[in-house]
């Protein structure tokens, strides 16, 4: 597959969607009008890969919606240079969106069959991320803490602590908590490292799973 005119135009489109949806930050949107992606997606769906919908993936995973994508990134407030941990690799493309705004992004994906697919995904749209790693996203990647931004792709039980640790003082995470319907949360770390938590809606996410293969 290829990234042609079409496809730039369905992007354009699905833009002008979510800025209806209300998605106000420029260089989310920016990013989305980049991302080619039905790259990213088995070929069968490329004609699709705009719709404002979630899709699958494999291992019973799915590729998050276009809107959701944007929401969970508005809400991180991203400026050049931040160091971001991403929980739930996926599809790569919610790291590939940070990236071309400037993120220096960090990893991480519990499936290995994703975190192969991932890695080949980010390499063929030319996306280079500052680390990938294949393990548990309930424990973070403490080596490389800490972290301007956390962002969660997957549907949590509870806000792991380890992610809330790995937190930069003023520094934001946002993660979907709950079970089968999800409250999205920003909990922002203050000066005196106590949190700060708003809810934003509800939404419907995937189970993060917890535990190395």
């Amino acid at each position: 597959m290829r990234d042609t005119l079409k496809h730039q135009g369905l992007r354009n489109k699905l833009v002008q969607n979510l800025i209806k949806k209300s998605i106000t930050d420029k260089n989310v949107l920016k990013a989305i009008a980049k991302i080619p992606r039905h790259l990213l997606l088995d070929s069968a769906f490329e004609y699709h890969a705009y719709q404002d919908k979630a899709f699958p993936i494999a291992a019973g995973q799915t590729i998050s919606q276009p809107y959701t994508v944007a929401f969970q990134t508005q809400l991180l407030q991203i400026k050049p240079g931040d160091k971001v941990l991403e929980i739930g690799t996926g599809s790569g493309y919610q790291a590939a969106i940070l990236n071309v705004m400037g993120a220096e992004v960090y990893t991480i994906e519990r499936i290995k069959e994703l975190y192969l697919t991932a890695k080949q995904n980010l390499e063929k749209i030319g996306i280079r991320l500052k680390h990938m790693a294949y393990g548990d996203g309930y424990k973070g990647l403490p080596l490389y803490a800490p972290y301007d931004k956390i962002i969660v792709t997957a549907a949590a039980p509870y806000v792991p602590e380890a992610l809330v640790t790995q937190l930069k003082s003023g520094g934001r995470l946002v993660i979907p908590v709950g079970d089968d319907l999800q409250e999205m949360k920003l909990l922002i770390k203050d000066e005196n490292e106590q949190i700060i938590e708003s809810s934003h809606g509800t939404f419907v996410f995937v189970p993060m799973l917890q535990n190395k293969d």
